[in-house]
């Protein structure tokens, strides 16, 4: 104050106003203070004197640091708790919020002198809202802990964390204070050590640990440490990721600067993200839920590195995201920027800090709408630039981690994060050691809350096997596999043979089972479940691509499978969740990973503003579409890379725009390698629109050459052209004599024949044909127009135009 005097206050982080509580007389250098719940008492300690004041007034005898307990409601009372030349911390504990005015505090006390005890402090009320200290001698007090190193008090989760030597080696602590539970019955857990030698380093001894312990809503425990390094320009800290059972320490080399202008690391807590921070040097994010390859850490330099106002490494972070400045007494909100994030992912031109950008824009935003449709077109323009990982792959793996891992407990153990399994790169300027340490030792009477997490998350390291998120290489093993056995009945026949499945199963019985592959139909089916997204109505009031509600018989089955495994997987790591919910994941995850496939697609389409004329192919495509094409390329490249189902119509769509944009040898050249595949929807409809020039027959041949044949069967009758008529008979004729096999017809029967010809061997076959015909063996039943006789007329037709004269 302008008196020279002292105030305390509590500031309302929602009034933004402070709230007065207590008032000292002269200006005073407190060190530490505290409010208990009910806001009636106050502990404050403060220094008395300073060196230079003892010296000059003599006042050796007299304790230069006091810690007093003051009422505050009413101010009738002043306590000496300690009068000592040690500094001294206060904190008071907290009960669980809303709950009655405690008629008992309990203060806790931190010393220099290396010992921590606690104050049980007894109140009487006078008056409302007025107590005052029992007046009975000295307050209770007990030892917390004996002989410490260093003590970090967790404010918002009421913990206290500790170092205590232990024989040669130091070991950190942790004590949780529950409401209305005396220490003494809070269990405490014993963790590792951390390589120095405390009793022997007497360097250290004398200097104060740069420790800090930060742990996360998702069970994560880690501890970060300054270490000292002997080569000038160097800086050295170590991250222990203690939930994960491994430490990584990293050696950063710095630009030339003055040696004075060094200082330690700080340390803040970003919940997802621990910080590591040297001002004017670098800022180091490093992935706290996934900290096992270096290329999810953002490491900024220069301007990307500058935190507002912060300007000095005196600083602490006494909760999740806020930051207090030692030095000017301010605490900050620390948060990481979207706009700033967005900016630096689209002038990176490494490969580590563009998947570190996009992997923090994924997860740690959470899917706003406006920073998805900016990362859709980042990826967009950088399909080409990224060589170590796939970004489509990337987008799609990581949001739908982050859509369907806060629904069920424990499902991000088991659901990939990234489409990664390893880094070969390197950081500039970044070198990082990775060391396997033993896991905490937990020693618990009831776990609850965060330790819950923790003991699961530890569960996970010791007991699971090394890589326990779901691969989808067993998928793309048993898809392989699956295919090659159903490969003759996937185009038009899958569904129509399924109760005639059993039987082709049973001749293959070492290899699989009838019950199984039930089971992959089953879940196939589920697949026109899963396209409820994509009905009519949904395409009608929100898409802009053209996908067509068609089957994708090949689509559905890699569809069923990927439920069955999926579902096989989950049952295995959940079983307390039950088949019902489990199912209702896998559904979900099918659902979700369609859509944002579709998602992709969406925004391309928008913003190359396309429409549907796409399939109208008497026009060539345009850039815009051609750009189109080459996103969907990259999309079936990412699918295939992780046996992953497309929505339906995507081939479709994929394949009108091959042939909008594409000249004929290219096309074809994408047919035969399958980046295109032939469907039934879009070779309908080239067929009947394109007319019959020279241009378009060589096309449609080329196409109708390369029809699978189910497909060709259903879709040659649309295109009336006599070289599609001569496959058509030719076709009928193999296939109805391939039927015939040893059955024996009677003698011919000329009537038959419509037109007179003198060619016998003509005469004799198409009479031969119409006996089988009579039969009732009929390949094309379906199709009235294939029969002898115009098997007759095809092949006289095909006859006079190869002798060059007219057929009437």
């Amino acid at each position: 104050g302008s008196q020279r005097s002292t105030h305390i206050g509590l500031y309302d982080l929602q009034t933004k106003q402070n709230e007065h509580l207590y008032m000292f007389e002269k200006d005073l250098h407190i060190i530490s203070c505290s409010v208990n719940n009910e806001r009636t008492l106050l502990a404050v300690s403060f220094c008395q004197y300073t060196e230079e004041e003892r010296a000059s007034q003599l006042l050796q005898s007299v304790p230069k640091y006091l810690t007093l307990l003051i009422e505050i409601q009413p101010i009738n009372n002043v306590r000496v708790l300690k009068a000592v030349d040690s500094c001294v911390r206060v904190q008071f504990l907290y009960p669980v919020e809303g709950r009655n005015a405690s008629r008992e505090s309990r203060l806790l006390l931190v010393s220099e002198d290396k010992y921590i005890e606690q104050f049980d402090i007894h109140v009487v009320a006078e008056e409302e809202h007025k107590v005052v200290i029992q007046k009975s001698g000295q307050l209770p007090r007990a030892k917390v802990v004996d002989d410490l190193i260093w003590a970090q008090w967790d404010m918002m989760e009421q913990r206290l964390f500790y170092i205590v030597p232990k024989e040669s080696k130091s070991t950190l602590r942790c004590v949780q204070f529950y409401p209305d539970e005396n220490f003494n019955s809070i269990v405490s857990y014993e963790l590792v050590n951390f390589g120095y030698d405390y009793c022997q380093d007497q360097d250290v001894a004398s200097k104060p640990l740069n420790f800090q312990v930060f742990t996360s809503k998702a069970g994560g425990l880690c501890v970060c440490c300054s270490l000292v390094s002997d080569i000038p320009h160097e800086i050295m800290y170590s991250i222990y990721f203690l939930h994960k059972g491994y430490n990584k320490t990293f050696t950063v080399s710095l630009e030339r600067t003055e040696s004075h202008q060094l200082k330690e690391v700080a340390f803040m807590n970003l919940d997802y993200y621990v910080a590591a921070y040297l001002p004017g040097q670098f800022l180091h994010l490093l992935n706290f839920q996934h900290p096992d390859l270096l290329c999810y850490s953002l490491f900024l330099t220069g301007i990307d590195a500058r935190i507002d106002t912060l300007q000095n490494c005196s600083i602490r972070s006494p909760w999740v995201s806020t930051v207090l400045d030692c030095n000017a007494g301010s605490l900050y909100d620390v948060n990481i920027s979207d706009s700033a994030l967005l900016q630096f992912l689209q002038k990176s031109k490494r490969d580590c800090e563009r998947l570190a950008a996009l992997h923090c824009a994924l997860l740690y935003f959470q899917h706003t709408e406006d920073l998805e449709m900016q990362i859709i077109h980042w990826i967009s323009e950088n399909l080409s630039t990224c060589h170590s990982f796939d970004p489509i792959q990337e987008f799609i793996i990581a949001s739908l981690y982050c859509r369907m891992c806060p629904e069920t407990e424990n499902l991000d153990k088991l659901l990939p994060y990234t489409s990664l399994h390893d880094w070969i790169g390197v950081v500039p300027g970044v070198i990082c050691a990775t060391d396997i340490i033993s896991l905490p030792v937990l020693e618990f009477q009831n776990s609850k809350g965060f330790w819950e997490k923790l003991i699961s998350n530890l569960e996970s390291v010791k007991y699971a096997e090394p890589h326990l998120h779901y691969h989808s290489n067993v998928l793309r093993r048993e898809w392989c596999n699956l295919s090659e056995e159903v490969r003759s009945i996937l185009f038009g026949l899958l569904f129509c043979l399924y109760w005639d499945f059993c039987l082709f199963t049973s001749q293959r019985e070492k290899r699989r089972t009838t019950a199984y592959l039930r089971n992959i139909f089953e879940n196939a089916k589920k697949y026109v479940l899963v396209s409820i997204i994509f009905t009519p109505s949904y395409f009608a009031q929100a898409r802009l691509v053209p996908l067509f509600e068609e089957e994708d018989y090949q689509q559905q089955l890699l569809m069923g499978l990927m439920v069955a495994q999926l579902k096989d997987y989950l049952m295995r790591h959940l079983q307390y969740v039950g088949k019902k919910k489990i199912d209702q994941i896998v559904l979900d995850y099918v659902a979700n990973l369609l859509n944002l496939v579709h998602q992709i697609m969406k925004e391309v389409w928008r913003r190359y503003q396309l429409h549907s004329c796409v399939f109208c192919f008497a026009e060539r495509g345009s850039a815009g579409e051609f750009a189109m094409f080459h996103i969907m390329s990259r999309i079936l490249e990412a699918a295939n890379g992780m046996c992953m189902p497309l929505p339906p119509g995507f081939h479709t769509l994929h394949l009108g725009l091959g042939v909008r944009c594409l000249p004929l040898h290219t096309l074809l050249h994408y047919i035969d390698n399958g980046v295109l595949q032939l469907t039934e929807t879009c070779v309908r409809k080239l067929l009947k629109d394109l007319d019959d020039t020279e241009q378009n027959e060589k096309l449609k041949f080329s196409i109708v050459m390369r029809l699978p044949e189910g497909l060709g069967q259903k879709v040659r009758q649309y295109w009336n052209h006599p070289i599609n008529a001569n496959l058509i008979a030719q076709k009928y004729v193999k296939l109805l004599l391939e039927k015939l096999g040893n059955r024996q017809c009677s003698r011919p029967i000329p009537e038959r024949l419509s037109v007179p010809v003198e060619f016998l061997p003509l005469n004799y076959l198409t009479n031969m044909l119409a006996e089988i015909e009579n039969q009732g063996v009929h390949p094309y039943e379906k199709q009235d127009h294939v029969n002898a006789r115009f098997v007759e007329e095809t092949a006289l037709k095909h006859t006079m135009t190869l002798l060059g004269l007219k057929y009437s």
